[in-house]
Parts: structure tokens; C-alpha cells; sequence
């Protein structure tokens, strides 16, 4: 599982997914709305279902499944501090050299073998030093993690092997009051997790959105729901485009 996150082609695009802007992502001929890829995706997670007036200064935060750490960084804004953390070493180790460095050199891809140079950037008006990065299994965290006043995981649930597993372990990583904020697409694949695991996508009776609220009520209320597009560059002229469910939820 972990070499489908570890090719340079996808370390690349999910740099782009994080950190690009509209020249680096976009083709003139896009038929989709500027606003999607205006401000990155992660960032947008954040912003749209964080409520900063429920955070006080002293504040952290935990992301699982982070990536490349757009995110987490935006997290930082908010936060005092952020612990992230992604399965793919490619994926941490570029969030380090992030953190470390304030910038990162990518390719995107034109077109065959064809690339072109980007930098990733972190704001400079973020504090860098608040984020720390590192190599976890979502489905398998330490338990001496958390609690933390925020949780986010974004467009992770659909890719995990045992998605039931972790979401079972959402209640003691979130403060009572705290907010957990999530994003998935619900695209549901074998390769990523075994049909009798999925959450919805088999019954048309239960639908993933459903399933995902009935099993977040006890412990949860939920507080916000989004639709969050999202665009993946692949090359010039191919991209993924998709529609992740956001909700926030607080902490009983």
C-alpha cells in the first residue's frame, strides 16, 4: 500500500494539489470555476470548516493523512502548535524540508516526460516552527497521541484500509468541546480497502454520508457541512476532478 504514495509523479501533483497556484494549475481552456483552484484545497478545508471563535490562544491541533502540509501549516495560523502526520515517507519528507526550509522544488508534468519546474511556498506570515511532521498508520497511531482542541482529516477515510478503525478512535482524539474536521470524496476502491469495509457505497439504503453520521452522533455533534471541489493536475490536459463532503463536528 505505502509504494502507491511514494512515486515522484505523485509527490509532484500533490504538491501542486497543496501549494499551486493558477498559473501552475490551470490550463486557459479549464471549464471549471476559478475559485476552485484559486486557493489550494487544503487551505480551503480549513477555512471553511474551522470556527477559530471556538479556539482559545493556546490551541493545537493534529492532522492525519496530511500529505504534503498545506494544511497543516494553515492549521498553524490558529493553533500553537500542530502534529502531522502522513503514511508516505516521500509525502513527510517534503512537508519537512517545508517546514524547514519554507519552500520546496517540484515538476509538474506537461505532457510524456515533459516537466516544468514550480517552487512550493508556505506563506511567510506562518510560523513554521509550530508544525511538526511525522510517519504514521491512521489506522494503527500511538496511544499516547492526543487529545487535541482540533483534528482534521481530510480526504482520508476512502483510502484507508479499515476505515472503521479510526474513526472508532476519533473520541479520544478530540477534546470534549474540541472540533474534528473532516473531507472525503467517499470514493470507494478495493485497492485501497476490502468491500466488506467500506463505509456505504454497497446498499443503496445506506449511503456513505449517512453511515458517516450515524457513526460520529454518539460522540459528536455536528457543527458544519460543506461541498469542497477539489482539482488534481495530472498533465496539461488531463485532470481529476472531485466533490469532497466536509463536515466539523464538536466533542461531546
Amino acid at each position: 500500500m505505502s509504494s502507491l504514495y511514494e512515486s515522484p509523479k505523485l509527490l509532484g501533483e500533490y504538491l501542486l494539489l497543496h501549494y499551486g497556484g493558477e498559473t501552475e494549475l490551470r490550463h486557459p481552456a479549464l471549464p471549471v470555476d476559478s475559485s476552485i483552484s484559486s486557493l489550494p484545497f487544503p487551505v480551503r478545508c480549513v477555512r471553511e470548516l474551522l470556527d477559530p471563535s471556538l479556539l482559545s490562544p493556546d490551541a493545537t491541533a493534529m492532522e492525519v493523512g496530511c500529505s504534503v502540509g498545506a494544511s497543516a501549516f494553515e492549521l498553524a495560523r490558529t493553533c500553537s502548535h500542530v502534529e502531522a502526520s502522513d503514511y508516505s515517507q516521500s509525502f513527510i519528507t517534503a512537508a519537512q524540508t517545508l517546514a524547514r526550509e519554507g519552500c520546496h522544488a517540484a515538476n509538474r508534468i506537461v505532457e510524456g516526460v515533459i516537466t516544468a519546474p514550480f517552487e512550493a511556498l508556505v506563506p511567510r506570515e506562518i510560523d513554521r516552527s509550530r508544525v511538526s511532521f511525522s510517519v504514521q498508520d491512521a489506522t494503527n497511531l500511538p496511544s499516547s497521541i492526543g487529545p487535541h482542541d482540533v483534528v482534521l482529516a481530510a480526504n482520508l477515510i476512502c483510502r484507508l484500509p479499515d476505515p472503521e478503525s479510526f474513526l472508532s478512535r476519533l473520541p479520544g482524539l478530540v477534546k470534549p468541546g474540541g472540533q474534528l474536521l473532516l473531507t472525503t470524496p467517499f470514493t470507494w476502491l478495493e485497492e485501497y480497502t476490502p468491500r466488506e469495509r467500506w463505509i456505504g457505497g454497497v446498499d443503496a439504503d445506506r449511503r456513505s454520508e449517512e453511515e458517516l453520521i450515524k457513526r460520529l452522533s454518539g460522540e459528536f455533534k455536528l457543527h458544519r457541512r460543506v461541498d469542497l471541489p477539489f482539482l488534481i493536475r495530472e498533465h496539461e490536459r488531463k485532470y481529476q476532478l472531485g466533490i469532497a463532503l466536509g463536515t466539523s463536528w464538536i466533542r461531546l
